[in-house]
C-alpha cells in the first residue's frame, strides 16, 4: 500500500501499521473494492502486457492485475515486508506463475529501462516523500507509450459521509497519534488534481487526466464491527463499553445489508509516457 514516504512512515508500515493492514488485508481490500472496475477500467491491461503495481500492499491488484495480462508479467512493488510477506502467501504460483513481489523503494528501485507497458497503482503512490522524484524513477521503467493508472484519495468534503463520520469517532476515542497524523497527510498530499497533474508533467509523462468517482467504502458488517475494526487501527488505552456504544451510534445510520458504507471519493488518473 505504500511506495515509499519519511522515516517514520516508513517504519510504521513495516511496523504496527503494516502488521494491522496485512493481519486485516480483508477489510482493507472490501474498503476499496468499489474502485477497482474503475482503476482496471482505465489501465486497460491487455493479456500480453507487463505490469508494474507500485504500493501493491497485499497484492490483490496485482493478482487481479495478473489474470488480466494472463501471458505477459505483473510485478508487485511495496517498501512494507509485512505486506509483502501476505502477499506472496496469498498469490497461487501454479495459477499465477508470471506474478511476482519486489521490497523496494520505488522512488529509488533501478527499475529496468522500459521494462513495463503499464503502471498501476491503488492508492500506494501518496506516501512519497518526493514525488516528482518517485514519478520520473518510475517512469524509466516505462515503455515508450506505456500507460500509467492510479487511483488517489479526493480531499473529504467537511460534511461527506467518510471524513464527518471518522472525525466523530476519532474525537470520542481520543485518538491523535503523530505517526497516523503523519500518514495522514501524507495520504492527502496528491489529493487535487492541479498537483496531481504538476507531479506527473514534472516525471515526463503526458497527457495527464483525472476523473473524480465516488463509492461506497464498507467499514465492517455492522456498527459495532466497524468500531471495533477503527479502534484496532490506533491502538491505546481501552476505550471504555460506553465510548464504544456511542461510536456505534454514530454509524448506525450507515448500516445496510452489505454492511457500515461511507461515501468517498477518488481520483482515477491516466497518464502517458511519450
Amino acid at each position: 500500500m505504500t511506495g515509499s514516504g519519511s522515516t517514520a512512515v516508513a517504519d510504521a508500515w513495516n511496523g504496527p501499521v503494516g502488521a494491522h493492514w496485512a493481519e486485516h488485508h480483508t477489510r482493507y481490500d472490501a474498503m476499496l473494492a468499489e474502485f477497482d472496475d474503475a482503476l482496471f477500467a482505465a489501465a486497460s491491461i491487455g493479456e500480453r502486457d507487463r505490469v508494474l503495481d507500485v504500493g501493491c500492499g497485499s497484492g490483490l491488484t496485482t493478482r487481479l492485475a495478473g489474470h488480466r495480462a494472463a501471458r505477459g508479467q505483473v510485478t508487485g512493488v511495496d517498501i512494507s515486508a509485512p505486506l509483502l510477506d501476505r502477499a506472496r502467501s496469498l498469490t497461487d504460483g501454479r495459477e499465477l506463475p508470471h506474478v511476482g513481489y519486489v521490497l523496494a523503494d520505488a522512488r529509488l528501485h533501478p527499475f529496468p529501462a522500459g521494462a513495463y507497458d503499464v503502471v498501476i497503482s491503488r492508492g500506494g503512490v501518496m506516501f512519497f516523500a518526493d514525488h516528482v522524484a518517485a514519478f520520473t524513477n518510475i517512469a524509466r521503467g516505462v515503455r515508450a507509450g506505456g500507460r500509467l493508472a492510479l487511483l488517489c484519495p479526493q480531499p473529504g468534503l467537511p460534511d461527506g459521509e467518510e471524513r464527518a463520520a471518522l472525525g466523530r469517532l476519532a474525537a470520542l476515542a481520543g485518538q491523535d497519534r503523530p505517526v497516523q497524523g503523519e500518514l495522514a497527510a501524507a495520504m492527502a498530499s496528491l489529493s487535487e488534481p492541479s498537483r496531481i497533474r504538476e507531479v506527473l508533467a514534472g516525471a515526463g509523462f503526458a497527457d495527464v487526466d483525472v476523473n473524480g468517482e465516488t463509492r461506497r467504502s464498507c467499514w465492517g458488517r455492522d456498527a459495532p464491527d466497524a468500531v471495533g475494526f477503527y479502534l484496532s487501527r490506533t491502538p491505546g488505552p481501552t476505550v471504555p463499553d460506553a465510548t464504544r456504544r456511542e461510536m456505534a451510534a454514530v454509524l448506525r445510520p450507515y448500516e445496510s445489508g452489505r454492511g457500515v458504507l461511507l461515501g468517498a471519493g477518488v481520483w482515477i488518473v491516466t497518464a502517458r509516457r511519450p
